[in-house]
């Protein structure tokens, strides 16, 4: 089994805000910065957002205040629960999870779905069984079987390869839990 491990200690700072710095350099290059500024980022959120299918997850990292986090710079790798699958969890699990004073237990879930450093296509895993270190441990990744599919823990990957700026999202059929 091999072992992907996300690209520096930073990166593990998932609170750690991501800033680009002003441009200076006359009148043409800010107006050209401006108008980038208001093209759409198709960053993580945006694209999940959009989507349809992961309202809960973008529901809870606004919840936990991450969704910021979400939008960072990456490369991320998220095995995103779609709605269905947060709706496998027992009755009332999602609403206590989304209180404030459940924040710490809601960002704990959420990290357990996210890979940091890396973006971890379908085309990168074929064949492979490996285990890679998401912000919340470890998770193990059986793409071994092309009959099966990609495999996460004990969930399976419904949606391969949805890109976004920040890295890609492969949608999975059940909430991983953290250890803890």
């Amino acid at each position: 089994m091999k072992s992907i491990l996300p690209l520096g200690a930073a990166l593990l700072l998932w609170a750690s805000p991501v800033m680009a710095a002003p441009q200076t350099a006359g009148d043409e290059p800010a107006q050209q910065s401006a108008a980038q500024d208001n093209q759409p980022t198709n960053d993580l959120i945006e694209v999940a957002s959009h989507t349809g299918a992961f309202n809960t997850l973008v529901e809870a990292a606004v919840a936990a205040g991450i969704e910021d986090d979400l939008r960072a710079e990456g490369p991320y790798t998220v095995f995103a629960p779609t709605d269905a699958a947060f709706a496998k969890l027992p009755a009332g699990t999602v609403d206590r999870l989304m209180q404030p004073e459940n924040r710490g237990e809601l960002i704990s879930l959420i990290r357990m779905h996210v890979i940091a450093g890396a973006r971890l296509t379908t085309a990168d895993l074929a064949g492979q069984q490996l285990t890679a270190e998401t912000l919340n441990g470890p998770l193990a990744i059986d793409a071994s079987d092309a009959i099966t599919g990609v495999r996460v823990n004990d969930a399976s990957v419904t949606l391969t390869d949805i890109e976004a700026s920040n890295g890609v999202i492969h949608a999975i059929d059940t909430v991983l839990l953290p250890a803890n």
